[in-house]
């Protein structure tokens, strides 16, 4: 390949990955920020995550991009974690998860949800919710992930994720309907 055919190939890839990834950016961020618990944190983890996409982007089929970063992420962020205590990283993890560790929001679901507009029912529902359960709620309905895209980020199968979103839903549900029995009283 020539020097000037080679410079057009990659003009070409660097158009379709800006016009592919970019619109990824607030997703990857949003999760990197729930990862991480740090806004710096965050920035660092999704640019190593554009680099090593980018790297390997002429080897990417063209098939479920956000699920592909996300893994890119997902590994990454955890090598990050066995590097700086690589006896400790389910510990680390589990620290970083919603509801978790010393980044936790309250209670651990995203500080969306626990604004002073939104309802405190709701936010005590939620907040009963187990950590397995929290974070599923967190990345599928606070942060608009799909059932594939949260489960590369928890690392779980996708049936796992519509398991434990659907109790999780049903248990906000259960508690908010008995709310409105007892106000009814």
């Amino acid at each position: 390949m020539t020097a000037s055919v080679r410079v057009v190939a990659e003009d070409r890839t660097d158009a379709r990955f800006r016009e592919q990834v970019l619109p990824e950016l607030p997703v990857l961020y949003r999760v990197a920020r729930r990862l991480t618990g740090a806004d710096a944190d965050a920035e660092d983890l999704v640019q190593d995550t554009l680099v090593k996409a980018y790297r390997a982007f002429d080897r990417f089929d063209g098939r479920y991009l956000r699920a592909w970063l996300l893994t890119i992420m997902r590994n990454h962020h955890r090598n990050q974690l066995r590097k700086r205590r690589p006896d400790l990283l389910e510990d680390e993890v589990a620290q970083r998860l919603p509801g978790r560790g010393h980044d936790a929001r309250v209670d651990g679901v995203d500080e969306r949800a626990f604004r002073d507009d939104f309802d405190p029912a709701v936010r005590a529902a939620l907040a009963s919710l187990s950590t397995k359960h929290r974070a599923v709620v967190a990345l599928v309905d606070l942060d608009g992930l799909t059932y594939r895209e949260a489960a590369e980020v928890l690392a779980v199968p996708v049936g796992t994720v519509m398991s434990r979103l659907h109790r999780a839903r049903g248990k906000v549900r259960a508690q908010l309907e008995g709310r409105l029995v007892e106000d009814v009283n």
